[in-house]
């Protein structure tokens, strides 16, 4: 079977939207637990899988935060949904304490 193989080509992620480790494809996706409302926050600087863990990691620490996790859209404004009681302020402090840009929807 030389020469009759079909491969697919993969897309990689441009250098302009980031980081090439991870795609957008890849990126986790948010849910909340059925029954608990969540908070939706807008995050920029994010540009691959571990900009999301660390800021998902900060803001699951905070009291009374029962789930964080992040839509990433690298080299745009990424989406955090944050489960529990969440407290605004202090989920701004854990985003810009880890490093990125927090803004408010």
């Amino acid at each position: 079977m030389c020469g009759t193989e079909s491969r697919t080509q993969l897309p990689l992620a441009s250098s302009a939207s980031g980081c090439s480790c991870c795609s957008t494809q890849d990126s986790a996706v948010p849910s909340a637990t059925p029954g608990t409302s969540a908070v939706e926050f807008a995050v920029d600087g994010l540009t691959c899988g571990h900009c999301v863990q660390t800021v998902e990691k900060a803001v699951s620490s905070l009291e009374g935060v029962e789930s964080a996790s992040v839509e990433l859209v690298p080299g745009g404004r990424s989406r955090l949904l944050v489960g529990g009681r969440a407290n605004e302020a202090a989920v701004r402090e854990a985003v810009t304490a880890a490093g990125y840009t927090f803004a408010a929807n």
